[in-house]
């Protein structure tokens, strides 16, 4: 799987993936909700009622978090190799512009030449056009990719085969990196809930560069979000992380919710 799912056209973990996920028990817990708060969670995110299922099945040891991946990669990887273009294939269902709308903020975090690394690179086209956008800005940044699901790894090798041995597969939590890469991109909900700050903890020691800087987003979010506060950088912020910057833009489509990233700067040598 890629970058696990975010909104409605989001480069999910590996756009017709995220829109197409669900059962009867996904549609039983959107049942639940209020019309507003439904209507808010589908615009955010087509496939929270798989989330929020997998979850609960995971705290009832129901499911061990093997399980949550491999439910999360079956639903996920066959529409992404059944897309019949490189965004579809990452997991956006939007034209290039809508794609660019969504994306290309990532690329406000880069500041410097260096490798920048996408954590569920999926069919690898945002390591192209991350690559791309920065050379815009006057900025050369050399690619590497790595996705849990080794078909969509392969699938990326097959479109990029001049980057075949930068593009790697296995899970971010354990995945033993061939280097240190200046930008690490990736999302929160690639893993379990209760794995999330390992996540983070464990790519800033082990993969960031020092010094690098480590990418959470791009994803969805309500603009202005309930609490006042940006709920997914307060998470990371309240596990003692200092956030080093932010960037957001407005939603290609939906103008209740805003497309943010931010990202935290490893400690130097």
């Amino acid at each position: 799987m890629s970058d696990w799912p975010h909104g409605p056209e989001s480069r999910t973990c590996s756009g017709v993936g995220p829109q197409q996920v669900g059962d009867s028990r996904d549609r039983a817990d959107a049942a639940t909700m209020t019309p507003s708060e439904n209507a808010i969670a589908v615009a955010k995110n087509r496939a929270s009622g798989l989330l929020e299922r997998l979850e609960r099945a995971l705290a009832a040891g129901e499911i061990d978090e093997e399980g949550w991946y491999r439910e999360v990669a079956a639903v996920i990887t066959p529409p992404y190799l059944a897309g019949d273009d490189p965004r579809r294939q990452s997991g956006h269902s939007g034209d290039e512009a809508h794609w660019t709308q969504a994306r290309s903020l990532i690329v406000d975090a880069i500041h410097r030449d260096g490798a920048f690394l996408d954590i569920g690179c999926a069919n690898g086209y945002l390591m192209e056009c991350v690559q791309r956008w920065a050379r815009q800005r006057g900025w050369a940044i050399e690619p590497y990719g790595l996705d849990i699901a080794p078909e969509l790894a392969d699938l990326a090798r097959r479109r990029l085969p001049r980057w075949a041995d930068r593009i790697f597969d296995g899970n971010a939590l354990h995945w033993p990196p061939p280097r240190r890469f200046e930008f690490v991109r990736t999302g929160l909900e690639y893993v379990p809930r209760r794995r999330q700050r390992d996540l983070v903890q464990r790519l800033l020691r082990d993969v960031v560069s020092p010094g690098g800087r480590l990418i959470i987003g791009a994803y969805n979010e309500e603009k202005p979000p309930p609490s006042g506060e940006p709920p997914v950088e307060s998470l990371v912020a309240a596990w003692g992380l200092p956030i080093a910057g932010r960037t957001e833009r407005p939603h290609y489509h939906d103008p209740r919710l805003v497309y943010r990233a931010f990202w935290i700067d490893a400690p130097p040598a």
